[in-house]
C-alpha cells in the first residue's frame, strides 16, 4: 500500500486516512494477501505527519474523532492476522511515525527521519506514540523523544530499536522480507502475532500458558502436519493456511 500525497510529503488528511483505514480493513479479511507493506510515494517521505492546517481548526469532539480514526488505522496494522511491514522512505513524523511503529516490522532508507514532534505544537502524540514507542525502544528513550520532539536519523533509529534494519532501496528490503514471510504458514504467523502482541502486557504466567495451549492446539492444523512432514521428507513445505 502506497500513501500518495507527494505535494504534501504524504501528510494525512481526513480523506487519505479514511481511505487507508478502509483499505486495511479489506486487507485484514483478504486471505489472498499474505503480507502487507506500507510505504509512501516518492523518496522524500513515508508520511510526514498529519494535516496540521486541518488540526488547527478542530474542537474537542472533532479532535477526539480524528484521534479515533488514527487509532483504528494503527490497530489494524498492529492486529490484522498477517504481518505488516513499514518501508520508511524519508520523513516519518508524528502520525507517520505512529503508523510505522504500529507495523510488525520496520525497514528504513538511509535518508529516513523519524520522530514525534507534537510537543512543539503544544499537543501530544495521539495515534499510539506514547504507548508503542516505549514498547520498541524502552520507556526512557520514548520519553526523551516525545518530550523533546527530537527527530532521529536512520542510523540512530536502528541503534535504539525503532527500526529493524537500514537498507537502500528500502522497498526492495521490505519486499524481500515479505516474500520470505509469505512462504511461511499463515496460521502460525497469525497465532505468533497474537501471542507476541500480548508479551508486554497482562500476566506473564497467563501469557506463557496461552502460548503452551496454542502450541498444542496448532498440531491439529494442516499447516503443522505439512511442515513437520516436509522436514522429515527433506522437501519444502506447501502451506495452505489451514
Amino acid at each position: 500500500m502506497t500513501i500518495d500525497r507527494q505535494e504534501a510529503l504524504n501528510a494525512l488528511d481526513v480523506a487519505t486516512l479514511t481511505e487507508l483505514r478502509d483499505c486495511l480493513r479489506e486487507l485484514a479479511d483478504d486471505e489472498s494477501a499474505r503480507v502487507v507493506i506500507l510505504t509512501g510515494a516518492g523518496e522524500k517521505a513515508f508520511v510526514a505527519g498529519a494535516d496540521i492546517k486541518y488540526m488547527s481548526g478542530l474542537d474537542v469532539a472533532q479532535a477526539k474523532g480524528w484521534g479515533a480514526l488514527g487509532h483504528e488505522t494503527g490497530r489494524l496494522l498492529e492486529t490484522m492476522p498477517k504481518p505488516t511491514i513499514a518501508a520508511i522512505n524519508g520523513f516519518a513524523l508524528g502520525g507517520g511515525c505512529e503508523l510505522a511503529v504500529a507495523c510488525d516490522l520496520r525497514y528504513a532508507a538511509s535518508s529516513a527521519k523519524l520522530g514525534q514532534p507534537e510537543v512543539n505544537l503544544g499537543i501530544i502524540p495521539g495515534w499510539g506514540g506514547t504507548q508503542r514507542l516505549a514498547r520498541l525502544s524502552g520507556l526512557g528513550v520514548a520519553k526523551e523523544l516525545i518530550f523533546t520532539g527530537r527527530i532521529v536519523d536512520a542510523e540512530e533509529a536502528l541503534r535504539i530499536g525503532l527500526v529493524n534494519a537500514v537498507h537502500d532501496p528500502v522497498l526492495d528490503k521490505a519486499r524481500e522480507v515479505a516474500a520470505l514471510l509469505a512462504s511461511k504458514s499463515p496460521v502460525a504467523l497469525k497465532l505468533m502475532k497474537d501471542l507476541a502482541n500480548r508479551a508486554l502486557g497482562g500476566d506473564h504466567a497467563a501469557n506463557l500458558g496461552a502460548e503452551g495451549e496454542t502450541f498444542g492446539e496448532l498440531f491439529s492444523s494442516e499447516d503443522a502436519k505439512e511442515g513437520l512432514a516436509a522436514f522429515v521428507e527433506k522437501r519444502q513445505p506447501n502451506f495452505v493456511g489451514r
